[in-house]
């Protein structure tokens, strides 16, 4: 019985939106000429915003700004948890040194931690691009936050700018607006540093040029297309590539056809400056790659996975030989956890798939707007509406398919995995709106009427997740949350962190973990320039601090117990009982 109640609260904004949309359901059959003069009204002044093209970008892109911003008393600017984050977050403390990369730290095995990689450089992992989104935030505003705030704007105006491409210009402006309410504000690509919004700004810029490029063969569509094609592969890479696969076969297919345009027009609008950019990125990124791994053909992402991990990034591939592990905690996280979530997906590919797909739909679609996407389905014998959209739909949902299959084989899967996708998702829940405007059941406008309400049900529960706080409405929490959830509560750093800012001069803090310590929340990580941060972050590694203490020899020296609720912050002392960071050592090494 608690457990269930448990899930009714914490699943409560689902359950609303759920309530709300069988009523709109209900309605839309019995009265669906319900508020029509209303509805006419605010249609109307909307299509006269819409046909300004250029207004409706800027306006969906400031209002998500605007609003993430309004809200700050309520959403407060994120802490750090995720290990991604804090990688993220020291690339962008790498650029803002102006530097490509670190060198190595010579006390380098006392900062080991997830997703970075301190041989021969001392990088993130990751691709650059999330990195400099945060850099933005901090040189313009002097907060990374910045970065991400200015991400969900540009994010927002360059979906509606794609769906221009695809759609009618209001159909367009109502899909920003959804984008603004759905992922702008609330979600983890809006309250923390892991990214999800220049994906999706790079998809939306590529299947927004591709119409373009057809329709007029401008080469500022062509540099745009190029532009997002620069995003995807410094943001996600592998699913960037699936989702491109399909729009760079049609342009060539069309660029091929002797009708589409004059071979010199294209070579100049269109070829050369795609082209320009194309080559221009895949050097930029083979420098990038050289100042960090020695390699220009080798990822910092592959070098992690070389030195540390042991379950492979596809399914198909066998686990990687165990490397020499120098901690309990990366081996439990490598091992234990991932290796263990990597053999149960292999093992079991139909729950592997239902958990990708589950937390997929419910990241971007959620019941609401999963209804006109059945209801769609289901006219499709009918064929009310279907003539018109189908040739669109086509290439959206062909892409859509590639990348859905390519990921199915992915080890792991977070929504911003499918960030690229974005735009596409919702050019496809139009289209499906679209079609289901035309659906009069007993020659009544029932579809219509359904439309209308769906917009207005997401701002309700919209303005409803803007009031969790004040009317004590209890969210799921979850670190990859969607719209209706939040992020779990700070394990503490931040409250560690002003209390040794408050104590003068520099700082060394020695984490001691307990040997059951969940490896998800770390303590471990520095700023680019480790020698001249206020407050270090290491390991404890019992008699080898010795040598870490001399190194810093000018710093007061802390001891950690992360594990003891609160967390535990005492000096350091030589007599300080360390077998069980001994203990720790040499389970990591076995």
């Amino acid at each position: 019985m608690v457990s269930v109640t448990c899930f009714t609260r914490h699943k409560m904004l689902l359950l609303i939106e759920s309530g709300l949309a069988i009523v709109a359901l209900v309605l839309a059959v019995l009265c669906p000429q319900a508020g029509s003069r209303w509805f006419q009204k605010l249609e109307l002044s909307f299509a006269t915003l819409a046909r300004r093209r250029t207004l409706s970008v800027v306006t969906v892109g400031l209002v998500a700004l605007a609003l993430r911003g309004a809200l700050l008393p309520i959403e407060r600017i994120p802490e750090p948890m995720v290990h991604d984050e804090f990688g993220y977050l020291l690339a962008a403390d790498t650029f803002a040194h102006g530097r490509l990369t670190n060198p190595t730290h010579p006390m380098w095995v006392h900062f080991e931690s997830f997703h970075i990689i301190h041989q021969p450089t001392y990088a993130c992992q990751y691709p650059p691009a999330q990195g400099v989104v945060l850099l933005v935030g901090k040189l313009i505003f002097g907060h990374p936050f910045w970065g991400v705030w200015l991400s969900l704007g540009l994010m927002s105006a360059a979906i509606c700018w794609m769906l221009q491409a695809w759609l009618p210009a209001r159909w367009a402006l109502l899909g920003g607006f959804l984008v603004v309410l759905r992922y702008g504000v609330f979600g983890y690509w809006a309250n923390s540093y892991w990214g999800g919004a220049a994906a999706a700004v790079g998809g939306a810029l590529v299947l927004g040029a591709l119409p373009r490029i057809k329709r007029s063969q401008r080469a500022r569509d062509a540099l745009l297309m190029g532009v997002g094609l620069a995003i995807l592969a410094n943001t996600r890479p592998y699913e960037g590539l699936l989702f491109s696969l399909p729009v760079a076969v049609v342009l060539i297919v069309w660029l091929l056809r002797a009708e589409a345009c004059p071979h010199w027009l294209s070579l100049r609008r269109v070829i050369f400056p795609l082209g320009a950019v194309l080559i221009l990125t895949t050097f930029g990124m083979a420098y990038y790659f050289w100042r960090v791994t020695g390699n220009p053909l080798r990822m910092p992402y592959q070098l992690e996975r070389q030195q540390y991990a042991v379950a492979p990034l596809m399914l198909w591939q066998k686990p990687l030989p165990q490397p020499t592990y120098r901690h309990a905690e990366m081996k439990k996280m490598y091992v234990d956890e991932e290796l263990r979530g990597y053999e149960l997906y292999r093992s079991h590919p139909l729950l592997g798939l239902g958990l990708k797909a589950y937390w997929g739909w419910s990241f971007f679609l959620s019941p609401l707007l999963t209804l006109p996407m059945l209801l769609a389905v289901c006219s499709l014998p009918y064929g009310f509406g279907w003539r018109d959209i189908r040739k669109r739909t086509r290439l959206l949902l062909i892409v859509f398919v590639v990348l859905a299959f390519g990921s199915a084989f992915e080890s792991f899967y977070a929504p911003h995995y499918s960030s690229p996708a974005t735009g596409l998702i919702l050019g496809l829940l139009l289209l499906a709106m679209r079609q289901l405007r035309c659906w009069r059941p007993y020659n009544r406008p029932a579809g219509l009427f359904l439309v209308r309400t769906i917009p207005v049900i997401c701002l309700v529960m919209f303005l409803i997740r803007a009031a969790d706080r004040p009317f004590h409405i209890s969210l799921e929490k979850n670190f990859e949350f969607a719209w209706y959830q939040k992020n779990f509560d700070s394990f503490g750093k931040a409250n560690i962190k002003a209390r040794l800012s408050q104590i003068p001069g520099n700082h060394l803090v020695i984490v001691r973990y307990k040997p059951e310590h969940e490896p998800f929340a770390e303590w471990i990580y520095n700023h680019a320039d480790i020698d001249n941060s206020r407050i270090v972050w290491a390991r404890d590694l019992g008699p080898q601090n010795a040598e870490l203490i001399r190194y810093f020899k000018n710093r007061q020296v802390w001891v950690l117990e992360p594990d003891v609720m609160p967390p535990q912050l005492s000096a350091y002392s030589t007599t300080m009982d360390s077998s069980s960071a001994q203990g720790s050592i040499a389970a990591a090494s076995h």
